[in-house]
């Protein structure tokens, strides 16, 4: 007997007629004799509204009085899946986050698991029961509701499995798996039969939006198997766990590309030891993450550094810098807001050369100027200018022959 966790996002479960389509397939699974735990999200749009409406009492709602408002859509939607699951003579108990013990930290609206109490799941499944959880949600020391951010669902699924020691966690989506590259800016991408926790981890950070950077990383720490689905076709998706031979034999296994990238440059800046700290300490002191940074040669006892920022931090990262250069002297502040990052990524990179400069040579004969660069072991990023986006990642799918399956 098995033990599965299925996690159906928003859109799985954005209809009655969709939460009752999830019932069936969970039921079908279920009459096999397999055990099966169920987390949900809220019904799509319902987060949204409940956000507005909080706004609507507070420009800044008060984090404890909002985790207790938002939380309540998963909880619909556990709701209506058991009723959906009881009527089709399929046993089913649904909780919220609180009533299983998922105890997190107490940081309103970003909260992080800190240990679950499986007890009450477990006794249920042995007595043949689905049971199904509100995701996203979770309750710290003091009783207080917390949620876990954006696409904390998936964290919640993947929590559940390693609590469980479940044989899989399947991720249900709108998508039947992950892709190469997204298939709306490259129709010839591929669906990826597997992919390591490494490559999805730097995918989901780069910008693919499949799956939540935090529910890769549990999942890679607790060694629980993902396979990402599709709710609305069959098909076995895409499997995600620890290198094997099966993917060493692929060069790169996609293309991730960022549009939300701002850069940011101060020129002549005094060439002495901490002058990076005073640079970017004011910038992160404001809680904006910076991500690929440049400092050039000297030249004449000056320097320029170079960053990037999320493009909703760019004006106030601008205003922050503009600062810095009066206080240290620099020449001038340059920004540019119409950027994208296109990043390469495969652990095929550890055992080849050549990668870097097969990369280079695409986009130098689209005539593509690169901006800045950044690597790692498996992954190589770039900064072009927007209006290229579509091109390189074209180009470079092309070269790298990702809609051919195993290349090696």
């Amino acid at each position: 007997m098995a033990v599965y966790v299925y996690k159906f996002g928003g859109t799985s479960v954005g209809t009655i007629e969709r939460i009752k389509a999830v019932a069936q397939k969970v039921k079908k699974v279920r009459d096999t004799g397999d055990q099966i735990v169920v987390v949900v999200s809220a019904m799509s749009g319902e987060t949204n509204r409940l956000i507005d409406m909080a706004k609507q009492m507070q420009a800044q709602p008060n984090g404890r009085e909002l985790d207790a408002l938002i939380s309540t859509g998963e909880q619909v939607t556990t709701a209506l899946l058991s009723m959906a699951l009881e009527d089709l003579g399929c046993p089913a108990c649904s909780y919220t986050g609180g009533q299983v013990k998922i105890l997190t930290d107490s940081i309103h609206t970003k909260a992080r698991i800190r240990k679950i109490d499986d007890s009450r799941i477990r006794a249920d499944l042995e007595a043949g029961k689905v049971v199904v959880v509100a995701g996203f949600q979770g309750i710290d020391e003091d009783g207080n509701i917390t949620t876990l951010g954006r696409g904390g669902s998936d964290t919640t699924g993947v929590a559940l499995a390693a609590a469980l020691k479940a044989d899989e966690c399947h991720i249900y989506t709108d998508v039947d798996g992950v892709y190469t590259t997204d298939p709306r800016i490259e129709p010839k991408a591929r669906r990826l039969e597997q992919i390591t926790f490494e490559e999805m981890l730097e995918m989901a950070s780069l910008g693919s939006k499949v799956l939540q950077i935090r529910s890769v990383e549990f999942a890679g720490k607790y060694n629980v198997k993902l396979r990402v689905l599709s709710s609305f076709t069959e098909g076995n998706g895409t499997l995600i766990t620890y290198e094997d031979t099966q993917v060493e034999s692929a060069l790169i296994s996609g293309i991730a590309f960022n549009r939300d990238e701002a850069k940011l440059t101060i020129t002549g800046v005094p060439d002495m030891p901490g002058v990076a700290s005073k640079i970017l300490a004011p910038i992160a002191d404001e809680n904006i993450e910076i991500d690929m940074i440049i400092q050039n040669i000297s030249a004449n006892g000056t320097t320029d550094f170079t960053f990037t920022v999320h493009r909703n931090d760019y004006v106030k990262a601008k205003k922050i810098l503009e600062d810095i250069c009066t206080e240290l002297g620099a020449k001038q502040v340059l920004g540019d807001n119409s950027i994208v990052k296109i990043s390469i990524v495969g652990v095929g990179m550890r055992s080849h050369a050549g990668i870097a400069s097969t990369m280079f040579k695409t986009l130098a004969a689209e005539n593509i100027n690169i901006q800045m660069i950044s690597t790692s072991e498996i992954k190589i990023s770039v900064v072009v200018d927007e209006k290229y986006l579509e091109l390189a990642v074209r180009a470079l799918h092309a070269a790298f022959d990702l809609d051919k399956a195993n290349v090696s």
